[in-house]
């Protein structure tokens, strides 16, 4: 699976490109700016970009009305095609956000409901009880996502929803060429669906990627053979800005190896979760970490541990954002153009490291000095050893273990290994404050 090696790069469509939050039917090209920023994120290193909604929808694109049609706030089809095509010619492949669970209430089949009701042909495609009557007085109840009834439920259960959702994934991949699905609320949907979608896909373009919204529970339920490729890290993603706010790394330590280390009941040894610090529904985490020296360090993990590293836009070069109790705006900002500085320039360093490293993309992991303010961990292939150190203390520290042993260079301060000159561990390393080391053991 080619996502395994590569970084993705989370955008918000509707707020990105500065489109209107509610849909006010007027068309305009605003999902150009994409496509712009093509080059961009061709030399930051980017092998995907992931797309939340772009679909015709009533409001932030969650509550699709229609799935073969590009929102108008943002453009039509065949601004998107040549958006595809300009991402493709950078080498960026391209993750479109699959809302399978839930609808808006101006989709077509359930405004069809609203008119016909019984007589409706697709009132069985969602969960409809006409004994009962709706927050919006329809004359019928139906099932909404977890209480919000402007997203309706779609019953995956009938094969006339299913056979219509894989026929405009057939036409997003003809048309548009895209790459994979990021599944929303992958949690909530039906098991045989995505068992149908993985195959589905397959047989249409091999090595197509499937990646879940997971907040919770045993990811193995999902992300396996006959599934979804991915899903998302919460567990980790908490543990990340949580260790460096409370000074405890032994907090990401423990996460790690109950995910991947080398015990027998670590439960996601040979997965490829991704991985984030921040995304479209969280704090951005450079809001959230109270000492912003921990920015480059968050990184350090996170393109260090295992997973499928994924940006969120504007994160890169440390852009704040706040989440509100009652919306995410804040979090989903119009930037004009990429602000790259040397946080960009960390991140585009630590994204050609993985890239090019079978450690880092697919070793196993192993914890070798934890303290509170002081982490290294072992990513290790049969080919390739790499220690990942992390020192999240003001002050330099010398960490000392007995595996600690040989010749290595240190990945980011070169830009070609071959020409670094080899340095050597007797059982001690030392640690400047505020550093992230990859060392490449020889």
């Amino acid at each position: 699976m080619w996502a395994y090696n590569e970084t993705f790069y989370q955008i918000y469509p509707i707020g990105f490109c500065g489109a209107p939050v509610h849909n006010d039917g007027v068309p305009a090209h605003r999902i150009l700016k994409i496509g712009d920023w093509a080059e961009y994120l061709g030399n930051l290193g980017i092998g995907s970009i992931i797309l939340n909604p772009i679909f015709e929808s009533d409001n932030h694109g969650y509550d699709t009305r229609d799935f073969r049609k590009i929102d108008c706030r943002l453009g039509t089809n065949e601004d998107f095609s040549e958006v595809c095509k300009k991402l493709h010619s950078q080498n960026v492949k391209v993750i479109l956000d699959g809302v399978f669970n839930h609808v808006g209430r101006g989709f077509w089949a359930f405004r069809d409901v609203q008119e016909k009701k019984w007589d409706s042909p697709y009132k069985d495609w969602f969960h409809i009880s006409f004994d009962g009557n709706s927050c919006y007085n329809d004359g019928f109840w139906y099932e909404g996502w977890e209480g919000h009834f402007e997203l309706v439920k779609l019953n995956l259960q009938n094969p006339a929803v299913v056979d219509y959702l894989l026929d405009c994934v057939k036409l997003w991949i003809e048309d548009f060429g895209i790459d994979g699905l990021r599944l929303d609320v992958a949690y909530c949907l039906d098991h045989n669906f995505m068992k149908r979608l993985r195959s589905f896909c397959e047989s249409i373009k091999p090595g197509f990627a499937l990646i879940g919204e997971v907040l919770f529970g045993d990811y193995n339920l999902i992300v396996n053979d006959e599934m979804l490729h991915s899903c998302t890290n919460y567990e980790c993603y908490k543990g990340i800005y949580s260790s460096f706010n409370s000074m405890n790394l032994f907090e990401i330590a423990h996460s790690l190896n109950r995910q991947f280390g080398p015990e027998q009941w670590c439960i996601y040894r040979g997965k490829h979760l991704m991985t984030f610090v921040d995304n479209h529904d969280v704090t951005r985490i450079a809001s959230i970490l109270t000492n912003k020296n921990h920015l480059p360090l968050c990184y350090g993990i996170l393109f260090g541990m295992p997973g499928i590293p994924c940006i969120y836009y504007g994160s890169e070069w440390g852009e704040e954002g706040v989440k509100a109790p009652d919306n995410d705006y804040a979090l989903r900002p119009c930037f004009d153009a990429p602000k790259p500085n040397e946080l960009t320039d960390f991140i585009s360093r630590l994204i050609e490291v993985r890239c090019t490293s079978d450690a880092l993309c697919n070793g196993s992991y192993r914890n070798v000095v934890i303290t509170n303010h002081q982490l290294i961990f072992e990513r290790r292939t049969e080919t390739e050893r790499i220690l990942v150190a992390i020192n999240a203390s003001d002050s330099d520290f010398t960490a000392g273990n007995g595996e600690l042993q040989g010749s290595y260079i240190d990945l980011l301060k070169t830009g070609d290994s071959s020409e670094a000159a080899p340095q050597t561990l007797n059982g001690q390393l030392s640690m400047p404050a505020y550093s992230v080391q990859y060392l490449k053991m020889l």
